[in-house]
């Protein structure tokens, strides 16, 4: 019989069972090392936690906030028909820029009859005058009559004393007398009433007829060049809601302009986080239209209440039950012109600011209880 060939079993040497023991792992080796990876993973956590929350205290950050701007809603400040529109949609204009304009024929024509008005009121006051020029005349030779009457009365009672004329003649005489000085109330009110239409007799009245014409020419020509709608700063146009023939109202809104050489940031930060947030102090921030970009600017304000309290409905935490809610105030956040130069950030944009308080690890920590 042919014999078998023998396997070829590999060599064992004194050190391989305490090799693959090792490896196996020895009783109780095993849970010995979970426990040490656990407990490695839990003092990275707190580690990291803790991190966390001081960092969290020395720079403050929320997501409930937006680019914020001046945004001015054109509207006509005169009723008319609408002739020419000289914008459009997201179109930049200069302050001053004409936007539209209004059929200005009726208030040419107002104008040309105010401007006669005020002629008129001064040919008026003209002829006042001259009447007060006759009455002032009239008076005079009343007055001479009368003097005249009342000498004649006196001679004539001298001579009545001497019997030389009649009782009937001395009734003559002194109804001639009373006679003129009748005539001379009747002059004298004629004076006043000629003043009286000059508007001498109250204090700043003269010549009023001319200043109240005078003021509706002015106010015709004010709404002439209210026809014209201009822009009242630089700034973007949109929502534009007017086109040529439209008929307007006043204060109608057309179109709104908005501002990108001065806005802000409003972000709205849990009271708990404003404990030491001060205007001045550097932002950074971030906008989900540019999530690659860091943006800079700094506190400016904080609000003087919180957005619950300046809202349509305030609450009324003295009527039923109360429930405490974390409030938000508002924070002003001026952005640095050098971070946007090219006005990419537009109002209304989602932004993350972080606020760098200046607080250090060591005073984060003394402020906690168990360090003071």
């Amino acid at each position: 019989m042919e014999e078998q060939p023998k396997e070829n079993k590999p060599e064992t040497t004194p050190e391989q069972p305490k090799l693959l023991e090792a490896v196996s792992g020895a009783p109780g080796g095993g849970k010995k090392r979970a426990a040490i990876i656990i407990f490695l993973l839990i003092a990275s956590g707190l580690v990291l936690g803790a991190s966390w929350w001081v960092m969290a205290r020395i720079d403050i950050s929320t997501d409930d906030a937006f680019i914020d701007g001046h945004v001015y809603q054109i509207s006509a400040r005169e009723s008319g028909h609408v002739s020419e529109v000289y914008v459009d949609d997201n179109q930049f204009v200069h302050k001053g820029e004409l936007l539209l304009s209004l059929d200005q024929s009726d208030f040419k024509t107002q104008i040309q009859n105010t401007a006669a008005a005020v002629k008129q009121a001064e040919n008026d006051i003209a002829s006042n005058y001259a009447k007060l020029d006759s009455a002032n005349a009239n008076v005079a030779l009343v007055k001479s009559q009368l003097e005249l009457a009342e000498n004649n009365l006196e001679r004539g009672a001298e001579l009545y004393k001497r019997g030389i004329i009649s009782k009937q003649d001395l009734d003559t005489l002194t109804t001639n007398r009373d006679v003129a000085r009748a005539q001379l109330n009747d002059a004298l009110e004629n004076v006043r009433k000629a003043k009286a239409d000059i508007g001498l007799m109250v204090r700043g009245g003269k010549d009023a007829t001319v200043t109240q014409k005078q003021a509706e020419l002015e106010q015709a020509k004010l709404n002439l060049s209210y026809t014209e709608v201009r822009a009242p700063a630089d700034g973007y146009i949109t929502r534009k809601s007017v086109e040529p023939g439209n008929n307007l109202s006043p204060g109608q809104p057309l179109m709104a302009l908005v501002s990108l050489g001065d806005i802000w940031v409003t972000a709205n930060y849990k009271e708990s986080q404003l404990t030491h947030v001060h205007a001045g102090e550097s932002v950074e921030f971030k906008v989900d239209a540019y999530p690659d970009r860091i943006f800079r600017g700094k506190v400016d304000s904080i609000m003087a209440g919180t957005g619950a309290a300046f809202s349509l409905l305030p609450p009324e935490n003295a009527t039923g039950n109360y429930v405490k809610v974390v409030q938000r105030i508002p924070v002003k956040i001026v952005i640095d012109p050098k971070s946007d130069p090219r006005h990419q950030l537009r109002v209304g944009m989602s932004v993350v600011p972080t606020i760098h308080t200046g607080q250090t690890v060591k005073g984060v920590l003394k402020s906690l209880i168990m360090f003071k």
